[in-house]
This record gives structure tokens, sequence and C-alpha cells, in this order.
């Protein structure tokens, strides 16, 4: 099933009220919406066609789909969505913002506008790459950022970790489980403690010193990298932290803005923060996915969509028993 084009979305906004408006169709969201579909709630997924792990050849450690393509499990999705009522459009949500009466007013990119009871952000996040030239053109193939997702891939083969932050030994002692040819890039890294070179050197893990400035390529298979005094150093992938930031511009409006995530000082990314359930700090408005949990895998974003939906469905329920309550007393 391909994303809906202009036609299919421009029809789906002959609806323009919904009980909950879904921003992002990846797992998260179609999790999200399979379950409010299935509690008989109307949703509207409105999806940029913008998925983090577009190029990845397969999503991994997903129970029951593994090494399924990210754009047929999306499509599989969709239709497990729409096959219970749900509606999915290809959109964009450019701002937000709350009503006199509570409802939410969602501007489109294409000027059209939504109004939902509740709101879901899974709009995911974006990966900022270290300014390596090269890194953009094969990131998800062989320069790679998780061993959970990929390193059964890349298992046995020589791995370079591009050392850029605080995490970059545990990275490289991380990565030693899946190849016994780990070379650690000390690139613009400062000097490492002798505790951890001693560590590194106990697994068998090589330090190289020096700024790598770019890739060696050979028939469109990544060889090795080249640094500044430009010496080649052999790699057949190579690991890379990214600065992970979370996509959530469009609640500005709402006063919702990220919270920086640091690890030993280090600001490894920014993230929408939420109580266990998905539920932020503006009522009515909920965030699941690696918007709010930048580490999180495919599958566990899916999960927590899941958790979120069944909370909304829960709070509308609450909602509208309260309304029954006072209508009664109303008409006593």
């Amino acid at each position: 099933m391909s994303t809906p084009t202009r036609a299919e979305t421009a029809a789906a906004h002959g609806k323009r009220h919904w009980e909950v408006v879904v921003v992002g169709g990846g797992a998260a969201g179609l999790g999200a919406a399979l379950v409010l579909a299935r509690a008989r709630r109307s949703v509207l997924v409105v999806d940029s066609g913008q998925p983090r792990n577009t190029p990845a050849d397969g999503v991994h450690g997903y129970l029951g789909r593994e090494g399924t393509s990210p754009r047929d499990l999306l499509a599989i999705g969709r239709a497990e969505v729409t096959g219970y009522g749900g509606e999915v459009v290809a959109g964009e949500v450019a701002a937000a913002q709350r009503l006199d009466d509570g409802r939410f007013r969602l501007l489109l990119a294409d000027g059209s506008t939504v109004t939902a009871q509740r709101l879901l952000v899974t709009t995911g996040l974006v990966d900022e790459l270290p300014p390596v030239p090269g890194l953009q053109q094969r990131w998800g193939r062989d320069v790679l950022h998780c061993p959970y997702c990929h390193g059964w891939e890349v298992r046995d083969r020589a791995v370079g970790v591009l050392a850029t932050g605080p995490l970059a030994v545990h990275q490289a002692l991380l990565w030693r489980q899946w190849s016994g040819d780990i070379t650690l890039l000390q690139h613009t890294a400062p000097d490492f403690p002798a505790g951890e070179q001693e560590r590194l050197a106990a697994r068998g893990i090589r330090v190289v010193p020096g700024e790598v400035v770019g890739l060696e390529v050979d028939a469109d298979r990544l060889t090795g990298v080249r640094l500044a005094d430009g010496t080649a150093v052999a790699v057949q992938a190579l690991a890379v932290a990214t600065r992970m930031v979370a996509r959530a511009g469009l609640l500005t409006g709402l006063g919702l803005a990220t919270t920086p995530q640091e690890v030993d000082g280090h600001v490894i990314g920014e993230y929408l923060a939420t109580d266990a359930t998905g539920r932020t700090e503006v009522p009515g408005v909920w965030a699941a996915g690696n918007v709010t949990a930048l580490n999180e895998q495919v599958i566990g974003a899916a999960a927590a969509g899941a958790r979120a939906a069944a909370m909304i469905n829960a709070d509308l329920v609450e909602e509208e028993v309260r309304r029954a309550v006072d209508a009664r007393g109303a008409a006593a």
C-alpha cells in the first residue's frame, strides 16, 4: 500500500473533526491508530512520509516481522488501520493550537485544517550526523548507529567506531559483541583515560588517533576512512553516534518544547518530555516513539504508540462519562 495521494488526502479532509489526530505515520503512529480504530474511535493519521529508517534494508528485532523492509512494514500497518475504519493521509502538520472549547486545530502545510479532541504526536526524530563528507550518502547502509538494528548484518567485518562524544568507548565495547575486528577512531575526541584504554585493549580494540576527513568507497562499498594526514584505515562498516533531535516544532503554539538529553554533561539530543503513558504537560496531548524516547527501536515505538492510544481512549471515556453525568443531572 502506497502513501495516499493528494486526491485521497483531500477526500479524507472532507471530514474536518476527529476524536484523535495522530501526527506521524511510523510504527508508533500506526500502532496507536490501530488500537484507537479498534476502540471505535474516529482517528486520522497525518503522515509526512519521512520515516527515520528509510535507508535501512530491513526492520530488525521486530518479532513476527524480522527483516521486513521499512516501506513494507508501513504499508502493512496502513492497511490494518484503514481496515478498521481509520484514515491515513499524506501531509505535514505545520502548527497546532488549542481552541476555546478545548479541542485542537491543526494547520497542514497545504493550508487545510482539521480539529481533534485529542492529539498524539509520533513524528520521530532527525539524526544529525557529524560533519564528515560522505556519511549522509551511506547512512543506513554501511554507516550505522545501532548494533541491535544492524550488528548482525555486519558481523565479523572490520567495523570502525567514530568517536564523537562521551559514549565512544561504550559504543566500541558494545560493537565488539558482533565482531572481533573493531577500531575506535579517535577523530575529534580527547584522549581516553588510562582505565578506558585498558578496557579497550583487553577486548582487542585498537585506537587510531587522527581526525577522519572522508570515506574510502569502492564499487559502492565502504572500504575505509581517510584521516587528515592522508592515512587510510581499512573498515567495512562505520558506527556513528548521531545527535538525535525530536521533530516537535509543530507544538510550539501549544507551549511545548523539547528538552536536552545529556550524558556526562554532553548533549546527545533533544526529546519531548512525557510521563510513562506518553502524556505531555498539555492536557489532551500525548507523544510516543522516538520523539519522546531517542533510543527507541521500531518494536518499542509501536508498543509505546499502543500504550498511549489506550490511555487516550480511557481519557475520552472519562470525559464522556462526566458529560453524561452532567446531562443526567441537568435533566433531573
